[in-house]
């Protein structure tokens, strides 16, 4: 029998990087235990750092491994359950979801800045700090580029559902949190990602969470 695969959250209303793994493991309709951590709470650090020294989540158990960050934990599930498709089968396109991948998980620092992530209140008007329409146009552009290269058979930036959209998902949804204005292309994108049944699950959760942090409200 494999060992079970356990990730350790943050609040879901407010933590983008642990929705990342999380909609991907769902996606791929993997069976987990997840644990959710009230990242603002007085002993908050004291208990992520009882599954990593790193002292952020999320966290992936699988067995005696232990990955921490949202893009090793995509990759470390690619390579595990290879499979199960997690990013484009055909070189170009892999490469390139890669690429866009990384570029989010090391970029626009204004966004995660000025639009925090709150997937349970509508903020619209706020969070255009300075820099942030620089980074709102890059974004657009890359799923522009995403859809109009490698977009068929499906509506995601590869067509089907890739570590690349786990990646951009947060994004999704601060734009949609604090009223950005879409192109057509990247509204239909920004809707395939919301409809996501397990977007929606994730949702659900959000709103029943206990926890209200004023600072992002």
């Amino acid at each position: 029998m494999s060992p079970e695969l356990r990730l350790i959250l943050g609040n879901k209303a407010y933590s983008s990087w642990s929705l990342r793994p999380w909609l991907a493991m769902r996606d791929k309709g993997l069976s987990f235990q997840e644990a959710v951590i009230h990242l603002y709470g007085p002993d908050a650090k004291s208990q992520i750092l009882e599954h990593s020294a790193a002292g952020k989540v999320p966290v992936l158990q699988h067995g005696e491994i232990t990955v921490w960050d949202s893009l090793a934990i995509l990759d470390y599930l690619a390579d595990t359950f290879p499979t199960l498709a997690w990013w484009p089968a055909a070189p170009h396109a892999r490469a390139y979801a890669r690429a866009v991948s990384a570029e989010m998980h090391s970029g626009f620092g204004n966004v995660r800045t000025h639009m925090p992530m709150n997937v349970r209140r509508s903020l619209v008007g706020r969070g255009r700090g300075e820099g942030v329409e620089s980074d709102v146009s890059r974004i657009t552009e890359i799923w522009r580029s995403c859809r109009e290269k490698f977009g068929d058979g499906g509506p995601f930036l590869f067509g089907a559902f890739s570590n690349a959209d786990a990646m951009y998902a947060p994004v999704v949804t601060r734009f949609q949190t604090y009223g950005v204005e879409l192109d057509a292309t990247c509204k239909a994108y920004s809707d395939a990602i919301l409809g996501h049944p397990a977007m929606k699950e994730w949702y659900a959760a959000a709103a029943a969470e206990p926890w209200v942090v004023e600072k992002f409200e």
